[in-house]
């Protein structure tokens, strides 16, 4: 097996398959002194100011000269001095293809009354503010089948009760951008497929108003809709009493479901990376964008994310959108984050992280052309921004952060019932009331956190499996998870910790 991996011809770099050390021989090039796994070896001479090439994209700029067989990273490598703020050819659509031919596939899925589709099936305890989550955790801790198996007994077919809290929700302008952000995800929440009833907790005084929330978001109460806030009802135990007393009512509606086979149409997944590494782009991101082309073909959807972490990239995927107008979306996201990073006196290559970076990735340039793979090849059908209802089917994005669970917040108040996440550190993250796959980039790591993996794509980097074979592999679990099959983060209680909605703005 050779040592080391080549991803294009015109690439200046070639990646470390394990540790190499000095005097090992690349491409008829000595290695100089160590190279980590998953790191980037120079395979000819690059003179400082000179573009590096992974991809065949540019990854960054050698901060200084940089010798054949010599380590390329953060010592050597950055953005340039314009920031990454080079020239990129949007060509908008110019690479859209053809519909694929429509492939049929069925999950063992929830119908719910009004003909959506579910893989899950939870009861909800939301809050309008973090002032309520104390006894909102109180009401579904009752539920617990971990602490009072008795209460759910009776209700197999229910999931479980599960209290997604946050920290916001006041002291922030009510008619500002975060308080857009805070409703559309309430509302998101409150009307996934997911939750067979959804009941509402509020303080009574916060700015995040119930009411101005159900009128924004056309919802009323009804009979799988309660909502009520604390000081109206007189007090905390008086608040978990009554909480826990309506959801006592709706158990017997919830749990009169079946599960019935669906089209894999009806599924829409959250596409997800944290924890990256050298190894991300070259093995599980493009499984997963190899499973998402074939859910698309089966006319499933999939939600890329994350914007600053595809900065550097945007044009692979704007050369794929299907109407101009799309493209120019993405676009201007793109914009709005250089500006929000620099009024925040950040830049864009603040990410990656130091575990990214101890993995083997040194710009975000370079992270970006790697976290696009998992979107695959599929045509770009549509353009959201946080938290907006999923409308369109295929291959779409969202505008997000690129923190995993702010991100995947938004995916999941946009429709996803899947989450499927990427990881090369080790994540131990997880998903409520959508499931989440946690797929591996290298062997080391589902060895080193197997209770957490759910896939190794680590074999593509040994050789012994192709990309679209693992990506067939992927879809297949699509299948079973969202057919009932537990995730590994369920099996470890993870979902409702997780529940990050996107903070912008002055607190007040």
């Amino acid at each position: 097996m050779n040592p080391f991996i080549r991803l294009h011809p015109a690439d200046d770099v070639v990646i470390a398959r394990g540790q190499l050390v000095g005097g090992t021989q690349v491409e008829g090039v000595t290695t100089r002194g160590l190279v980590p796994p998953g790191h980037k070896v120079a395979v000819r001479a690059i003179a400082q100011g000179e573009p590096v090439r992974r991809y065949n994209q540019i990854i960054g700029f050698a901060s200084k000269p940089i010798a054949p067989g010599e380590h390329v990273h953060t010592h050597n490598l950055d953005m340039g001095p314009d920031k990454g703020h080079f020239e990129r050819d949007y060509a908008f659509g110019a690479d859209v293809k053809p519909a694929p031919a429509r492939r049929e596939a069925s999950f063992m899925g929830i119908v719910r009354a009004d003909g959506r589709v579910a893989t899950r099936n939870y009861i909800g305890v939301l809050t309008s503010v973090n002032c309520s989550a104390t006894a909102a955790r109180a009401i579904a801790d009752h539920f617990s089948r971990q602490t009072n198996p008795a209460a759910l007994a009776a209700y197999p077919h229910v999931d479980g009760v599960v209290a997604l809290t946050h920290g916001t929700g006041c002291g922030m302008d009510t008619q500002g951008m975060g308080m857009q952000l805070l409703e559309r995800t309430l509302t998101g929440y409150a009307t996934h497929a997911n939750f067979a009833a959804v009941l509402v907790v509020g303080l009574g005084c916060e700015a995040n108003q119930i009411n101005a929330w159900l009128a924004t978001g056309n919802l009323r109460e009804g009979e799988n809709l309660r909502v009520f806030n604390i000081q109206d009802t007189g007090g905390t135990r008086k608040t978990v009493e009554k909480g826990i007393a309506l959801i006592q009512e709706m158990l017997p509606r919830a749990n009169a479901v079946k599960r019935e086979p669906c089209s894999a149409a009806h599924i829409t997944i959250g596409l997800q990376c944290g924890g990256s590494d050298g190894y991300s782009g070259i093995s599980a991101n493009p499984a997963l964008g190899a499973a998402v082309d074939l859910l698309v073909a089966h006319g499933g959807t999939a939600i890329l994310s994350e914007t600053p972490e595809i900065y550097g990239a945007e044009h692979l995927l704007t050369r794929r959108a299907v109407r101009r107008e799309v493209g120019e979306k993405l676009v201007e996201r793109i914009r709005w984050w250089e500006h929000y990073t620099a009024i925040n006196e950040g830049e864009m290559n603040n990410n990656p992280s130091p575990g990214n970076k101890a993995g083997g990735l040194t710009t975000i340039l370079e992270k970006s052309l790697g976290a696009v793979a998992k979107g695959g090849t599929s045509n770009l059908e549509a353009v959201y921004e946080y938290a907006e209802p999923v409308r369109a089917h295929g291959f779409v994005y969202m505008d997000t952060p690129g923190y995993d669970p702010v991100s995947a917040t938004g995916q999941v108040a946009g429709g996803a019932n899947m989450i499927c996440f990427t990881t090369g550190r080790g994540s131990a993250y997880g998903c409520a009331p959508s499931p989440s796959l946690k797929l591996a980039t290298n062997s080391a790591l589902w060895q080193r956190q197997e209770e957490d993996m759910d896939i190794n794509c680590g074999e593509i980097v040994e050789g012994t499996v192709s990309i679209q074979d693992m990506g067939q592999r992927i879809f297949e679990l699509v299948l079973a998870t969202a057919s009932g099959a537990p995730s590994k983060s369920e099996r470890h209680g993870y979902g409702q910790n997780e529940f990050v909605p996107w903070q912008v703005g002055a607190v007040m």
